[in-house]
């Protein structure tokens, strides 16, 4: 008994391209030719077919198929590798289906970054786009504060918003004396902000060729030299306090 690739494809269920793609990609032999050239499938060949469509049914990749051989050849070994696969798949999922919970309890827009879901309607354009960047850069801790502190009422928001592009220089200083005490009282709160690298998995080089560009883009130029002197001025103040505490002793 033989049967075409037609009859073939109507026994195991599926279709001719299906029987053709599996023959081009080598998981199903070729099948002898009659004298009229009409390819004549055996008994041998359903198998395999009903195999692969098993297989398949599972989960497991064509790929992995071609890679597996024939089901019998270790089995356990086959059957092992594709259970962990599954296991990965099922965890992959539960973890989206948890972040699509957040983001329609929150009314969050889709793109928002896992971590800051809940505080979503506080995000500005400006902000989301830096949460966005800094969820590529930081840890899962350090984004968990940075979510609190985004949660929580800050003094100098408005200020820091509405200064103008062309800002003069005492009112920068003003805002950045104001900025240094809420970054200070930030960092005394969370030490990884007085070293950000430190919550950065992927490292300095790498947080300073996504963060750089990004704040230098969305921050105007009085916001940047208010940021910049805010920072010195931390700096300066811990070299201060550190050199009393070693004159003390």
């Amino acid at each position: 008994m033989a049967w075409s690739t037609q009859q073939l494809a109507d026994l195991a269920g599926t279709t001719v391209k299906t029987v053709r793609h599996y023959h081009r990609i080598g998981l199903l032999d070729e099948p002898a030719r009659a004298s009229n050239g009409y390819k004549q499938y055996k008994p041998a060949h359903l198998v395999r077919l009903l195999q692969i469509k098993r297989m398949s049914s599972l989960g497991v990749s064509l790929s992995q198929i071609g890679a597996m051989g024939r089901a019998d050849e270790k089995p356990d070994e086959a059957i092992r590798l594709l259970d962990a696969e599954l296991a990965d798949t099922i965890e992959r999922l539960q973890r989206i289906r948890a972040e699509l919970a957040v983001i329609l309890k929150h009314r969050a827009p889709l793109d928002t970054p896992p971590p800051f879901g809940p505080v979503a309607h506080k995000l500005g354009e400006r902000d989301h786009a830096l949460v966005t960047v800094y969820s590529q850069v930081f840890n899962d801790d350090a984004l968990d504060d940075l979510r609190q502190l985004i949660s929580e009422p800050d003094d100098y928001e408005d200020e820091f918003e509405s200064i103008p592009e062309d800002a003069d220089d005492a009112t920068i200083d003003e805002l950045a004396g104001h900025l240094a005490v809420a970054i200070r009282a930030h960092q005394d709160r969370f030490p990884w902000m007085s070293d950000p690298v430190s919550a950065a998995p992927r490292g300095k080089q790498f947080a300073e060729a996504v963060i750089a560009p990004a704040v230098a883009e969305l921050y105007n130029r009085a916001q940047l030299k208010a940021l910049a002197r805010a920072h010195a001025l931390n700096q300066q103040f811990r070299s201060t306090a550190g050199t009393d505490a070693s004159e003390q002793r």
